[in-house]
């Protein structure tokens, strides 16, 4: 029997590592003091505009956000976000455009979080993945559920009010469960999405419904994706997962049974693995890993005991 030992476990999930920043988001609502954090000369800004921002090399191999001093900006009043304030007092913003600026140098690149995720430092990477959730929230809910009016920007991009009814919205998150579920024989469970490309295979995952407790929402979600029942269920840590709005609850859980009939709408195939077999997959090409950045990869890497090979290896 082989031995596996866990090396992961200090592993960083993506996006999820203290960035330094404190969201203040007592200073939200004073007008005052934002007006003042952004004509400060050390506050910097960058744009977001499609889940998208500039980023670029540094001379040391390292790569980092596109930021200007905030009186370089491009103009923008209704669509600036205030995120926070670092260790050093200095304040960031997030500018919303139709269009990421050019640049002079053409060293920068736009990129989203699937690539600037795994890249960016865990500040830049914070402000990342918190721009890009107040932009796709702001784009998708212009206009107010209540009476139908369009809303106006308020907080500092983290609210919508309804001049019409008064009404207050605030920024939608989602809550998903994601899980890595292995049987008696300490198999994996990996299931292939209907539109994903062959070999790409990952953990199961899915939304919790209105009214439902997560745990509850594991043992569905496996039930009517593979067929499979599951018992005990443990939670293991959390991600943001702004695509568009989801927060990813990330668990091992138990299966009861393990003959698996896919829903075919979702999943087209489903397998269990003992760690040879994904071993000997990978090295074959036959099955390709989650990416990095996604907290599949970690959950996974928990049961296999290494880390998994990237995509580069392929």
């Amino acid at each position: 029997m082989t031995t596996w030992t866990d090396h992961t476990a200090d592993r960083p999930i993506s996006l999820t590592a203290p960035s330094g920043i404190d969201r203040a988001a007592h200073h939200r609502l004073d007008e005052a003091w934002l007006a003042a954090a952004w004509s400060h000369p050390t506050t910097r800004c960058f744009v977001v505009s499609g889940g998208q921002v500039l980023i670029d090399e540094t001379p040391d191999g390292s790569t980092e956000l596109v930021m200007t001093p905030s009186f370089e900006a491009p103009l923008t009043e209704a669509h600036r976000y205030f995120l926070g304030i670092d260790e050093e007092g200095v304040s960031y913003f997030a500018l919303q455009k139709d269009s990421l600026p050019g640049r002079i140098d053409q060293s920068a690149r736009p990129a989203g979080l699937r690539e600037a995720g795994l890249l960016l430092s865990a500040r830049d990477a914070g402000l990342m993945v918190h721009a890009v959730g107040l932009e796709n929230w702001q784009r998708t809910h212009r206009f107010c559920s209540r009476c139908g009016e369009r809303t106006v920007i308020a907080a500092a991009g983290h609210i919508r009010r309804c001049p019409a009814c008064g009404a207050e919205h605030y920024p939608r998150t989602d809550p998903a469960v994601i899980m890595a579920v292995t049987d008696e024989e300490d198999r994996i469970l990996l299931g292939r999405q209907v539109h994903w490309p062959e070999g790409r295979f990952s953990t199961l995952a899915g939304f919790v419904e209105p009214g439902e407790a997560i745990e509850q929402a594991v043992r569905r979600e496996v039930f009517e994706e593979a067929g499979v029942t599951v018992g005990p269920v443990e939670y293991v840590a959390s991600q943001p997962w702004p695509f568009p709005s989801s927060l990813m609850l990330g668990f091992m859980a138990r299966a009861t049974s393990t003959e698996i009939n896919v829903d075919g709408d979702e999943i087209h195939e489903a397998r269990w693995f003992s760690r040879e077999d994904l071993h000997a997959a990978f090295e074959s090409g036959e099955v390709l890993p989650p990416y990095g950045i996604s907290i599949a990869a970690r959950l996974i890497e928990k049961w296999y005991g290494k880390p998994l090979p990237t995509r580069s290896s392929f």
